[in-house]
């Protein structure tokens, strides 16, 4: 069955989407790999039917976004969802100030999650703990943030561009000509920072924002979000919900960052059964790959799993 890259639109949860998705493709086999929250747009990944079975192993991949960190504010979702709980005014900050700060996140760190979350505690939820007006103590989540780069900074959101597009790295920035994109409504008129990252699986962008306040000394809240790019996936490839019905969907191939091995059924069914070739010539890609997950087709192309090859 294929994956969908949908581009989920503004205030829809990922469980939104994914129930739309079943009634517009006729099955309940749908399931996603890695939730938004609901004032964020951008990529979203569908496995549908028998590729939710590739949902575990989709799910740990990195992600790209454009975030617009607004400061001077700060709100108990961390986002623009509000209410304004504290507010400070903002030093007139250089790039080079806010660059410094930026680069002090990059890296392997420990990060608190948003209270707003689905996060359990003893079986319990954050959000509804939460908007029961309590606290649930979160444990901090060990995150890598790969890159995070500063594009622009603004006297407030509706200063900032709405039309992106990506460069040849893949790396998306404002452009007069591309996709335009949707934010939600502002809190109020507060400078904005538009910040590219790239981040590890499980990294809070809201999280993010509340953090990069602090080290400037200033309350901060996300103003919007996008996610241009999850695993292979990138946003340029994203059909939007309405249309998920008539796209064609992609392979189960090509969701998978594993290497690919085209191997005989017999093979394959030992494989499945966790047995190791009997012939060594059979097995020279075990040896290859010691201990690694791969992809594994039958010689028809179609039939796929995955397994953890050993040598």
């Amino acid at each position: 069955m294929p994956v969908y890259v949908v581009d989920k639109p503004l205030n829809l949860t990922s469980h939104d989407v994914v129930g739309r998705a079943r009634r517009l493709l006729q099955t309940r086999r749908v399931g996603h790999t890695g939730t938004l929250d609901p004032l964020a747009s951008g990529v979203l990944v569908l496995c549908v039917g028998d590729s939710t079975k590739l949902v575990q192993f989709m799910e740990r991949d990195s992600k790209d976004y454009l975030a617009l960190i607004s400061l001077g504010a700060a709100t108990p979702t961390l986002d623009a969802e509000g209410p304004i709980l504290e507010r400070a005014p903002v030093p007139d900050f250089s790039a080079g100030q806010v660059r410094s700060v930026l680069s002090a996140f990059v890296g392997p760190q420990e990060q608190v999650p948003p209270q707003y979350s689905a996060l359990q505690v003893g079986g319990v939820r954050a959000y509804a703990v939460a908007r029961a007006g309590g606290q649930l103590d979160l444990p901090a989540r060990h995150i890598t943030i790969h890159e995070l780069t500063l594009l622009g900074q603004y006297a407030d959101l509706s200063a900032a561009p709405r039309t992106f597009a990506p460069g040849p790295d893949g790396r998306w920035a404002g452009s007069d000509t591309g996709l335009n994109v949707s934010l939600p409504p502002a809190l109020g008129d507060f400078p904005t920072l538009l910040v590219w990252a790239r981040v590890g699986s499980g990294t809070y962008l809201r999280s993010l924002a509340r953090d990069v306040g602090a080290a400037l000394g200033v309350p901060a809240h996300l103003a919007g979000l996008i996610r241009t790019r999850a695993g292979r996936f990138e946003l340029s490839q994203a059909t939007t919900l309405d249309l998920i019905g008539e796209a064609a969907g992609l392979p189960d191939l090509s969701a998978l960052p594993l290497p690919i091995i085209d191997a005989a059924p017999e093979l394959a069914l030992h494989l499945r059964q966790g047995k190791r070739p009997a012939d060594p010539r059979q097995g020279r890609f075990a040896v290859l790959l010691g201990g690694q997950l791969v992809a594994v087709v039958d010689g028809d192309g179609e039939r796929l799993t995955v397994v953890r090859a050993w040598a």
